[in-house]
């Protein structure tokens, strides 16, 4: 049974930092591509960033480039992203979903998390 648990989020000022976390369980973690999605209140799911799986090329939605940094550690079965220079507008809950294949996309994916609720406010 796939499972994906997110952990991290919080209340954080502008121009701050938080780094979330994705544990993955119940399947070949390192074979699959993960993505990083977000839904602020009254939106639509944001696809936010991917990770392929092996070397782990990355991939940026425009909004969070060079601000944003997604990773992966297979031997732990996590994924992680750190997000610097927050803004107001990244307020949003974030969960990790897992991709069809070895290659992220921004709309393969076949489960995701509860997510983790990230508040970017002074």
């Amino acid at each position: 049974q796939v499972q994906l648990v997110e952990s991290g989020g919080g209340l954080v000022q502008p121009g701050g930092s938080l780094r979330l976390s994705c544990a993955a369980s119940g399947f070949t973690f390192s074979n699959y591509a993960m993505n990083w999605v977000r839904q602020a209140p009254g939106k639509g799911l944001e696809w936010v960033s991917g990770i392929n799986s092996g070397v782990g090329k990355t991939y940026y939605a425009d909004s969070v480039k060079g601000r944003f940094l997604i990773s992966r550690d297979n031997a732990k079965n996590t994924m992680y992203l750190q997000m610097n220079s927050l803004k107001p507008e990244d307020t949003a809950v974030y969960s990790c979903a897992k991709g069809l294949t070895q290659v992220a996309t921004i709309r393969d994916y076949d489960y995701w998390g509860q997510g983790t609720q990230v508040t970017v406010s002074s």
